[in-house]
This record gives C-alpha cells, structure tokens and sequence, in this order.
C-alpha cells in the first residue's frame, strides 16, 4: 500500500493544487476539510479511484470523512480489497 499512497498523493497534488500552491500535503492533510478537494473534485477523485484500481467504491462509503486524507483513502481502498 505504500506505493498506492505515494501515487495517490502525487495525483492529488498535481490535480488540485494550483502550481503557486506552496502548501505541504502529507498522507494526513486534510483534503476536503482543508478546501483542497471540493465535492465536485471528490466525484473525480472517485472516478479516478475507481478506474485505476477496477473498482467500484459504493455512494454509501464515498464519504466526506473517508475521502479527506490519502490515509482514509488508502483505509478505503484496503476495505474494499486494492492491494
């Protein structure tokens, strides 16, 4: 799962921060809490999420609080067996 966590962050930071943006992004930032993902992003998010791991993520546990970290993300994805 590190390696997924390293892709994930990676996308987030170049898909929805602005190339000014100097903020630090971890595995812990808070992405929607912290305005970097809106709720139209967290939709791609999901698409993204879904397309790249074959999988389908159900609306019930496509969550604000499950989408706010890479770490919740990667929980997410680990429930629903990506490896």
């Amino acid at each position: 799962m590190p390696v997924i966590k390293e892709e994930l962050l990676d996308y987030i930071k170049n898909e929805y921060l602005d190339e000014d943006d100097d903020r630090d992004v971890t595995f812990e930032t808070p992405l929607i809490s912290g305005g970097i993902v809106d709720s139209f992003s967290m939709v791609s998010l999901k698409v993204f999420l879904e397309t790249k791991f074959g999988i389908q993520i159900p609306d019930a546990k496509a969550t604000p609080e499950a989408f706010d970290t890479v770490n919740n993300i990667t929980n997410l994805l680990e429930e629903l067996g990506v490896k």
